[in-house]
């Protein structure tokens, strides 16, 4: 004889809804290969709006499809400044400034957590190498230094 539980319908049912969630909850949010950085950008890290304090002296985003790293030297003028950066795609990536050699800034961010920002000084007018990297390819990647 067989004998069913007047629980059994709800139990299953909640446990379908638990895997549900879980699967849910782990799926990317964005299709790394299949996104428009530029249409991605524009609402991970939105230009500053008109009028805004602190005009922008670098701004780069991109995709990272492997384990490669990402590269631009840019002619920064002396000042400080605020070196921000967001990601999307799993993991973590992380961000370095470097001039003259010498680290002058990094920044590791979450990806899907928000944006991560970290303040950076230059006593003259110098290239400054940005290199961005992450073990957890592929993920979308961007960040701005805007001056304070």
């Amino acid at each position: 004889m067989v004998f069913a539980s007047p629980t059994f319908p709800r139990a299953a049912l909640l446990g379908s809804a638990v895997i549900l969630v879980a699967l849910t909850g782990c799926s990317s949010q964005v299709s790394v290969e299949k996104a428009d950085v530029a249409q991605w950008q524009a609402t991970a890290l939105p230009s500053p709006t008109a009028g805004a304090p602190g005009a922008v002296a670098v701004e780069e985003s991109g995709k990272l499809v492997d384990t490669d790293s990402a590269q631009v030297s840019v002619e920064v003028p002396a000042g400080r400044y605020t070196l921000t950066m967001v990601c999307e795609g799993g993991g973590k990536a992380f961000l370095y400034a470097e001039s003259g050699g010498k680290d002058v800034a990094d920044v590791g961010a979450a990806c899907y957590a928000g944006k991560e920002s970290t303040p950076l000084s230059l006593s003259s007018d110098t290239e400054v190498t940005f290199r961005l990297s992450s073990v957890d390819a592929p993920l979308l990647w961007s960040y701005r230094l805007t001056a304070n």
